[in-house]
This record gives structure tokens, C-alpha cells and sequence, in this order.
């Protein structure tokens, strides 16, 4: 066999595309394949230090450019991401794995982030107030933060990208994403269509690497707000290490999201909304439903019964299988971690329903799973604790409403969960006593539109940014507050007075 060429990913600096000049580096796979096919390097301190001074000159001129101008920039940007969704989607799929159609959900999720920012001059204007008291007229204005950064999962390389950092650039601040060191084809290409939207140099950098090019990022002096997406262990890291470098920090963490089945919801569509929302793009979603909570021992029965010829079908397949229910795994490392959580449970006595840990694909240097589904599962087992970012689910019964509450509650990740039901009271009782950022209402997977917030309670989230919704542009602006009078020329009273200002 021949030597197989790798192509070699570069940083994006300054609208230049930079090798950089560090010994260290990972490698890019194709999920599917097994294969490597890139070489991606990590940058150094000083590369990083770089970064940041350029961004920070191109953040002075971008954020006194006027409102008008850069959205005129974002609407270009929009029109691109329609343009080349095809291209786009199919990088996606060849990095990541996810299946095409897959990968166009989520570029389609992410271009509602586009959406949002090009009416971030409505999101940001200020408050005025005229004659406050003594003919002062007091008004605000939000300003850019200055040089920011995005630090993606591999899951998403474009929707989270552009749900974390559209509006940062729209209010005017420079950007400095860091994707997972697994996808960085995605953020160049994104990298691409900024430049053909004619966004200014330096505004939007891409820097590749690993955990001390992140140390790197996340304590400059001169990076003024992180945002962050991972497991919960090392979000608690990055809020806490920002925020000790005095940065302003949301950092989102995993899920352990539940949907419970109430004895009178329509079973039959419990089970298709389960099966896409539990094993869509392999279980590797942070808003996965990973846990089946049916009230009653009859409603566990049957959603069971009817579960199980349902898993047994899905197919995982290529990328650009498009007879695929969903693709591989994003690295041997993950199908193995998976494998480990499976083999775990059945110790601690979970029982397996489907069994996918012997995939029947034919390409078996892929990274691929078959879905698998396990019953008998109980609260103080390690994978109902634990996050599984993998094709594999439990079903955990439960005798009431108020006990799958109380458990929910009780789970230390709080990102997403759902309920299915036709009571109305029910619902209300589950929305309103429910300690879960995203909530859903016979809605499989809650994830709120591009105009929505998002974001998580508990371990799923430290800090108090937004991901989606109009508190991305809060996050990344700060408010000033200025007190304005102008005195008359035919005034000429002369008083000093010592008492604290009032109205």
C-alpha cells in the first residue's frame, strides 16, 4: 500500500491562513472510514498572544463601524451559509460523522443565530429618559466587549459556532473561535464565507489546538468574555479559571435528559419521538434524550414492547448513506467510553433490550455503534448518573408523576427534559415544579428557536450567558450609563452643594 497524503489544517489569523510553527499536533479522522485525513496543529502561547493583538486593533475599528454596515455584513454571511448548505453539510458529515440530511438541520438551526444578530440594533439600542431632574436627561448605550472567544464541541462544528458567536460579531467584537481540534474543517470553512461577506480582518480568527492553547486563550488579559461548550467537568474549569481571570464566562456542560411518558399520552408517537430524539446523530447531543421514565408499570410495558422492534431497525451507516438512521462515532475513544458505559450497567444489573455493541455495518474500521437499549436500570446506577455520549439508553420506570420529579430534581445535570402527555394539569405541574433549563411539552427534543435563550440549570451550565436569544447580546456588551445636561447660555447661577444628588 501506498503512502497516504494527509492534508494539514491551518489556523485563520487576520484574514491570513497561518501553518503555524508548532511541533505539536492531533489528527482529523473520517468517522466513518476510520481513516486519517488531516493533520491539525495545536498553537502555541505566543501564537495565541498573537492572535489576540490583532484582534484587538481589528475590534477598535469594527466596533465604531456603524451599526447598518455590519449587518449588512451578516446578511451577506446569511445568503453564503444558504448557498453552500450542500458543501457544507457534506464536510460536516466527513468530519464528524453525522449523516447528511442530519448535518443540514443543523446548519438550518444555526442560520437562526444568523437571523437573530442581523436585528441586534434593535436587541441593543439603549434607554433614554428625558429631565430626570434638574434638566438632566440620562440615556444608555451598549458597547462591544473588545476581543471575545468561542471554544466549540465537536457535536455541532456549525451550529454552535454561529449560535456562540454571530452576535458577538454583529455588536461589534472581535472573535477568536477555538473548534474541537476533531472538527476543524467546519470553522475554516466558515472562515471562508466571513471573508467573502466582507467582514474586516481580524474580526474573526480561528485558532486549532488542545488544552494549553485554550490555558493560552482563556487567561489573556486582553480576552474579555469566554463561552464555552463541553462535558460539565471541564465547563466547571473554564468558569472557573475565566472567571478568576476576572472574564465574563457562560459555559455549558452535558445532559442527562429525561422524557417521561404519562398513562395517557398516545404511546405510539412517544416511541417515534423517542427513537430520533434518543439516537439522532449517534446520541451525541447535549440535548439527547438519553432516559425513557414511564409512569406505571403497564405504561412501561408497553412503550417497551413497542420500543424495542424500533431500535432493533435503525441503521447506522456512512455519512453519505442516506439509507443511514444516524453515523458513527466521532472517535474509537468515544465507541469505546460507550462500550464501557454498556458493559458497566449490565454488571451493576441492567438488562439489555437491543443490543448494538456489535454493529452490523461493513465498513468495521469505522467508528460505528448500533443502538442499544437497556431496561432495569435504577437511579444509583453509574449510567443513569452519567452523561453517555453514545447509542445507547435506558428506560427507568417510575409509579408517579411527582417521583419522576422528584428524580429529575434530584439528578445533578439539568439541561434538557420533556414530558408527554394530553393532561393539561399535568403539564403545567411538570413546567412549573421542573428544575430544568429547557423544558418540553410533548416536544421530543426541547431545544428553543434561534430567538429563544438557551441554556442549561445545575452542572449543565456555570455562568449566566445565553447561547441563543436576545442575552447572547447582553453577554457580549457591556452597558454604560451616562447623565446628560447642558446648561443655558442666560443661566449664569453659581451654587455648590454637598448633598447626594436626587430628583
Amino acid at each position: 500500500m501506498g503512502t497516504v497524503t494527509l492534508d494539514v489544517v491551518n489556523h485563520y489569523i487576520n484574514g491570513q491562513h497561518f501553518k503555524g510553527e508548532n511541533d505539536r499536533f492531533g489528527y482529523v479522522y473520517n468517522p466513518s472510514t476510520g481513516q486519517k485525513i488531516a493533520t491539525v496543529p495545536y498553537a502555541t502561547a505566543e501564537e495565541v498572544d498573537e492572535t489576540v493583538n490583532l484582534a484587538k486593533q481589528a475590534a477598535k475599528k469594527w466596533g465604531k463601524t456603524s451599526v447598518g454596515k455590519r449587518i449588512q455584513v451578516l446578511f451577506k454571511f446569511r445568503q453564503l451559509l444558504v448557498e453552500h448548505t450542500e458543501e457544507l453539510a457534506r464536510l460536516i458529515g466527513k468530519e464528524n460523522g453525522k449523516t447528511i440530511s442530519d448535518a443540514k438541520g443543523e446548519i438550518s438551526r444555526g442560520i437562526e443565530s444568523v437571523d437573530l444578530a442581523i436585528g441586534a440594533p434593535h436587541i441593543i439600542k439603549g434607554e433614554h429618559s428625558v429631565n430626570v431632574g434638574g434638566e438632566i436627561n440620562a440615556y444608555s448605550m451598549n458597547q462591544p466587549l473588545g476581543v471575545v472567544t468561542c471554544i466549540a464541541p465537536f457535536n455541532f462544528p456549525v451550529m454552535i459556532p454561529l449560535a456562540m458567536s454571530t452576535m458577538a460579531v454583529a455588536v461589534g467584537n472581535a472573535m477568536i473561535l477555538k473548534p474541537s481540534e476533531k472538527v476543524p474543517y467546519s470553522a475554516l470553512f466558515l472562515s471562508k464565507l466571513w471573508e467573502e461577506a466582507g467582514l474586516p480582518n481580524g474580526v474573526w480568527n480561528v485558532v486549532n489546538g488542545d488544552k494549553d492553547t485554550v490555558d493560552a486563550i482563556i487567561t489573556h488579559k486582553d480576552v474579555k468574555a469566554i463561552s464555552f461548550v463541553g462535558s460539565s467537568k471541564v465547563a466547571k474549569i473554564i468558569y472557573e479559571t475565566g472567571t478568576k481571570h476576572h472574564k465574563r464566562v457562560a459555559a455549558y456542560g452535558g445532559g442527562k435528559n429525561h422524557m417521561v411518558i404519562m398513562p395517557d399520552a398516545d404511546i405510539d408517537k412517544v416511541v417515534d419521538s423517542f427513537v430520533g430524539a434518543a439516537y439522532g446523530s449517534a446520541g451525541q447531543r447535549c440535548m439527547s434524550i438519553s432516559v425513557a421514565m414511564p409512569v406505571g408499570q403497564k405504561t412501561a410495558a408497553l412503550f417497551t414492547e413497542k420500543l424495542k422492534s424500533k431500535v432493533e431497525a435503525l441503521k447506522a451507516g456512512a455519512y453519505d448513506d442516506e439509507s443511514a438512521d444516524f453515523g458513527a462515532l466521532i472517535s474509537e475513544d468515544a465507541k469505546q467510553a460507550t462500550l464501557r458505559a454498556i458493559d458497566e450497567a449490565v454488571k451493576e444489573g441492567a438488562h439489555i433490550v437491543v443490543d448494538g455493541r456489535n454493529p452490523k455495518v461493513e465498513n468495521k474500521a469505522g467508528f460505528y455503534l448500533d443502538a442499544t437499549l437497556l431496561d432495569h436500570v435504577t437511579p444509583d446506577m453509574k449510567m443513569y448518573k452519567e452523561e453517555v455520549f453514545g447509542p445507547a439508553r435506558i428506560i427507568v420506570p417510575v409509579e408517579s408523576l411527582d417521583e419522576s420529579i422528584s428524580l429529575i430534581n434530584d439528578h445533578q445535570l439539568g439541561n434538557g427534559v420533556t414530558i408527554f402527555t394530553n393532561n393539561g394539569g399535568d403539564a403545567r405541574k411538570f413546567t412549573q415544579e421542573i428544575e430544568v433549563g429547557m423544558t418540553g411539552v410533548n416536544v421530543p427534543v426541547p431545544i428553543p428557536v434561534g430567538y429563544h435563550n438557551f441554556g442549561g440549570w445545575k452542572d449543565s451550565r456555570f455562568g449566566e450567558g445565553q447561547m441563543f436569544g436576545p442575552d447572547t447580546a447582553r453577554f457580549f456588551t457591556k452597558t454604560k450609563t451616562v447623565s446628560e445636561r447642558w446648561f443655558d447660555r442666560e443661566d449664569t447661577t453659581n451654587e455648590t452643594n454637598f448633598d447626594f444628588p436626587s430628583s
